[in-house]
């Protein structure tokens, strides 16, 4: 059920955030449309969190790439988000006559200033869309507000992925770690190499929406572009920036095999219910038939959306939703995107498939679990 209890905070959502870490996902989708969990988008997670805590009023600002998200958020009517006042809002580069395509959140939130001087809401929470979690954003607003902080930036405590340690400059985008003193902020490193445990920025913030308004226009007309980089750390003397830790579950997309391991990840129960468990989830409605196991299927620690059709054997699979397994066929392993078919007698293992991919009968994919083989989107193999 809803949350109905309006909590006095809109919502900015930036779904293209480290699109450039899966590469191989975004060539036509953004990071917050890429499918995760057998029938969600990444989206999902943070759209619903906001909602679930009473945040009624949410805008995404898309950059390129958005066709998808577009189709997959519609009106917003899932999340009950389609009303006359407030609920959701898309913003595309060039939606109004002085927006251009920006690359960092600064010259995004500046394009919408206007509308944001316009807005009731006291504060605003803003967030990126690679990480899938089911966050009480009403307890991080909550601690903002008790600590009199300026900002707030949500962190966990984890040692860095090593995909994104490894990867190119030019591909891995900034990200931040925090040094802390009680639940200060006092240092943000951009893109740090130290290994160990950190506590590693989750891109999720609080601000006044005054303060924010403020703070982005000053800061567009110097020319500044990223946030982090440009306005807190070079201010974190004067401004008081918190820490908030999140503690529950949290997958975070940092790579091609990151969202491999991030999807087997649900096939454990406890991080199933960790997840889910909390507060619905809701996504886009697609009215399928139930799954049918065939006589003779075999089905084994497995994660089924519905349509589809089993025949052979699945191991340790996230099957999206009308994914149709051929008999005789024997999948391990692997995640199998939205409509992909897998026909008779194909043995697959450690393999990720894109939308509407289709293996022909007899084949043999392999790869291992440092290197799943990846499908692309309608390909045929």
């Amino acid at each position: 059920m809803m949350n109905s209890n309006n909590t006095n905070a809109l919502g900015i959502i930036f779904p293209n955030a480290y699109d450039e870490l899966v590469p191989e996902l975004t060539s036509e989708r953004l990071m917050a449309s890429i499918p995760f969990a057998g029938r969600y988008r990444m989206i999902d997670f943070v759209l619903s969190s906001m909602v679930n805590c009473g945040v009624d009023n949410i805008t995404v600002l898309v950059r390129e790439n958005y066709f998808s998200l577009l189709d997959h958020l519609g009106s917003g009517r899932e999340w009950d988000l389609s009303r006359k006042n407030g609920g959701l809002n898309i913003f595309p580069p060039f939606a109004q006559k002085n927006m251009g395509v920006y690359t960092g959140r600064v010259g995004m939130i500046a394009s919408i200033v206007g509308f944001l001087k316009s807005q009731k809401e006291k504060y605003v929470i803003m967030s990126d869309t690679n990480i899938a979690f089911n966050f009480d954003f009403k307890a991080l607003l909550d601690a903002h507000i008790a600590s009199e902080a300026d900002v707030t930036i949500a962190y966990t405590k984890e040692n860095l992925p090593e995909s994104i340690l490894k990867a190119d400059e030019l591909t891995k985008g900034m990200y931040y770690t925090l040094d802390l003193e009680g639940d200060r902020v006092k240092r943000i490193h951009i893109n740090s190499q130290e290994t160990g445990e950190k506590n590693f920025s989750m891109n999720v913030y609080v601000f006044e929406r005054e303060y924010l308004i403020n703070l982005i226009s000053e800061a567009f007309k110097r020319g500044s572009t990223y946030l982090e980089r440009d306005i807190l750390v070079p201010h974190l003397d004067e401004m008081k920036v918190m820490g908030y830790e999140y503690t529950e579950y949290a997958a975070r997309i940092d790579s091609l095999k990151g969202y491999f391991d991030a999807n087997m990840k649900l096939l454990d129960n406890a991080n199933l219910e960790a997840l889910f468990g909390k507060n619905s989830i809701y996504t886009k409605i697609r009215d399928d038939n139930p799954t049918r196991y065939v006589n003779g299927a075999s089905a084994r620690n497995v994660m089924v959306a519905d349509g589809c059709v089993i025949e052979g054997e699945v191991e340790n699979c996230v099957l999206f939703r009308g994914v149709k397994i051929g008999k005789g066929a024997k999948v391990k392993n692997a995640v199998l995107m939205q409509d992909t078919v897998i026909e008779e007698g194909v043995h697959a293992e450690y393999i990720i498939t894109d939308k509407k991919v289709r293996v022909s009968g007899g084949k043999e994919l392999k790869g291992t679990d440092t290197f799943p083989i990846f499908v692309a989107k309608k390909q045929v193999v």
